[in-house]
């Protein structure tokens, strides 16, 4: 069985770059404060949540989860975002929406089931558009407002209730910079478990409109030169592979 062990945005393997043994996950567990601990037999693995890393065993080390997504195979990542995201899960939803009664996982299923009324919650997932835009050779990167980096990336946010994801792209592009785009294409995907994101990224053209930045979200966008970018998201994120034209 495999053993993924989170510490807030960390990962933590062997120093071989394997995962952990189960002697490990227990040892880590007794010394530490744990967030949750949960198994999935279906999918062969268990995952261990760490709110505490007080003791970090001889041979182990921590890494940040996005760096684990650069530098594996997307079976291998999948189960380790499907690792975290339901540690989120677990974490967050502790009673019912409907009777205030204690949750308890299900017996068959991938859900929590409420000890009084019953009710089944499934997990959940919150769907973003993330999306790069062209004009003529050059790109729009922006800086976020709430993220306290210099880090410049790709115009991002959450699809609302009865959006299509292309109309959210359309919403998102002009709310944050005022642009109006076209020829919207679909690029790929990725899982984001923090805590829960399912990240569909994008690529369009610039139309018209000058730049307005949504100043709550945006503190600052310009156009670069795709070969000549200044510090943007690093491997590992579907932002980087818009960026680099990855995917």
């Amino acid at each position: 069985m495999k053993n993924y062990i989170f510490y807030e945005k960390e990962i933590i393997l062997k120093d071989d770059d394997s995962l952990p043994e189960l002697a490990d996950l227990e040892k880590l567990k007794a010394e530490n404060s744990i967030k949750g601990l949960f198994k999935e037999k279906q999918f062969d693995y268990q995952a261990l949540g760490l709110s505490s890393l007080n003791n970090l065993p001889k041979g182990l080390k921590t890494i940040q989860l996005r760096q684990y997504f650069a530098c594996h195979e997307d079976e291998e990542n999948i189960l380790a975002s499907r690792a975290k995201s339901l540690l989120n899960w677990h974490e967050s939803n502790k009673f019912c929406g409907s009777c205030g009664k204690p949750l308890k996982d299900h017996n068959t299923l991938t859900a929590l089931e409420c000890t009084s009324c019953k009710k089944i919650i499934f997990p959940k997932i919150e769907p973003c558009v993330i999306v790069l835009i062209q004009k003529d050779d050059k790109i729009l990167l922006a800086r976020h407002t709430y993220r306290n980096q210099d880090t410049f990336a790709c115009i991002a946010g959450f699809i609302e209730a009865g959006e299509s994801a292309e109309h959210a792209v359309r919403r998102e592009v002009f709310e944050e910079t005022g642009l109006k785009i076209k020829n919207i294409k679909y690029r790929g995907s990725q899982a984001w478990p923090f805590p829960d994101q399912l990240m569909l990224g994008f690529s369009c053209e610039y139309e018209s409109g000058d730049l307005v930045l949504q100043k709550e979200e945006i503190a600052e966008a310009k156009w670069f030169d795709p070969n000549n970018c200044p510090a943007s998201p690093k491997p590992g994120s579907i932002a980087y592979k818009l960026i680099h034209n990855e995917i």
